[in-house]
Parts: C-alpha cells; structure tokens; sequence
C-alpha cells in the first residue's frame, strides 16, 4: 500500500447518508487519517486542500447544474495535483466526468459501488489507480433496451415471451397452446430476430429489462393473473386425468 504523507481525507456531498457511509469507511479501514466534511466545494479551506491526500466528492446527486461543478472540480484539480481526487457519479453525470474530470490523479466510482471498491481506490493512491471503474464501464442493459428503435412484436411472440417470462418451458407453453414444441420454438425464435437478441441470456436479460417487463405486461397481472390460474390449473387436470 502506498504510503500518503498527507494523512487526511475530505468528504464532499450534500447527502448526509452518504457522508456518514463514506465517513465509516474511512474510520474502519483507514483510521489513521484525519477526517474532514463539506457540502460543497464551495466551503473547502485551504489549510483543508494542503492538507488533503484524498479528497472523496459525491456528484452523483448534481444533475442540474452537472457542468458547472464539473468545471468546477477541474479547476480544483489543477491546482492541487498531489491529491488523488476520487469522485463519485452518476451513470447520468458519467459523461460529463470523464470529459472534465479524468487526470492522472483522479478516479471515477459510480455511485453504486460495493464499499471494497472505495477501499480498493483508496489504498492504490493516485499513482496505481483505476482510473474508471468497471461499474461505469459496462452498460446498464436497459438503458441500451431503451435506446433499441421500437418492434413491433406479434401477439404469438408476445404470447410466448411473456409465459417464458413467467418461468414456463416449452414443453409446457405448447401444451397449454394447443401447439407443437416446433411452432413455439419458432414463435420464440422470430421473436429474437426482431428485437436483435442473439442467445437465450440475451433474450431473458430483456424480458427482465424495463422495457421487456413493459411490453410484456409482466409488471401487473391485468387481465392475465385468472387466464393463466385458469389453464395452470386446467393444465393440472388433464395432467391427473392422463395418469
């Protein structure tokens, strides 16, 4: 573990929660540094900033005026570049940040971080950092099911997606719609087609998405919950009556 001489850390966010969470962090795994909280860069201290070896600030929550802080922030940056500067952001702010915010000695963690990647961060130092977390980096699978252009899927597919959905296989959605397992199977497959989906992981990430549980009605049981009670249950009968 690389060895700060500035033992003292700042925490910046408005929110209390957050203050408190990082300030726990802080106390259990690295007690020997000061602490320090603030709302907003806008109360920093100098003594504060040449002190700093780290400074932790939340903007996750700083939607509104996102570029300004950032700009902000970047200021702050140039003018003390021995402190390895670790911000907290927001999918929506992530853009901004890394356009205003990536240097050297800075990190950036989204705002949903497990608490060992805080730790993690810390204890690298600014020089063996990573600069991105990987929370960032991988894409949030609606947001890329939302930016998909609308299909317009037919009422089979939608039919046959929204049972899988609902944990039937299908064997059992062909036998409940009086189908073979080939004219499901199919169903299911043009349905995959339509909406780009490449394997069945693919295909099960949307109906969780969202979007899928959207188009899917697997939100509420609407007009639905007494139809399939009734053929679960019909489905049951025929099973007792065959055996």
């Amino acid at each position: 573990m690389p060895s700060l001489i500035c033992k003292s850390v700042i925490i910046i966010g408005k929110s209390p929660i957050m203050q408190t969470g990082l300030g726990s962090i802080m106390s259990r795994y690295f007690p020997d540094y000061d602490r320090s909280y603030c709302r907003t860069h806008e109360e920093l201290t100098l003594l504060q900033l040449r002190r700093a070896g780290v400074v932790i600030v939340d903007i996750s929550d700083e939607q509104r005026n996102s570029r300004n802080i950032c700009n902000q922030y970047h200021v702050l940056q140039n003018q003390y570049r021995d402190i390895h500067w670790i911000f907290l952001v927001s999918r929506a702010i992530y853009p901004l940040a890394v356009e205003h915010l990536m240097r050297p000695e800075s990190t950036l963690l989204s705002n949903m971080e497990p608490i060992e990647s805080v730790v993690k961060a810390i204890r690298a130092g600014s020089e063996n950092a990573e600069r991105i977390s990987q929370t960032l980096l991988i894409p949030d699978p609606d947001d890329l099911y939302d930016n998909q252009d609308e299909v317009m899927l037919t009422f089979s597919e939608r039919k046959v997606l929204r049972l899988l959905g609902k944990g039937w296989g299908i064997n059992q959605i062909a036998a409940l719609l009086k189908k073979s397992n080939k004219t499901v199977s199919a169903q299911k497959n043009s349905a995959m087609r339509r909406l780009a989906l490449t394997s069945n992981a693919e295909m099960y990430a949307w109906i969780n998405s969202t979007k899928g549980m959207k188009e899917l009605s697997l939100f509420s049981a609407y007009g639905e919950q007494d139809e399939w009670k009734r053929a679960r249950q019909k489905d049951i009968s025929l099973s007792s009556k065959s055996a």
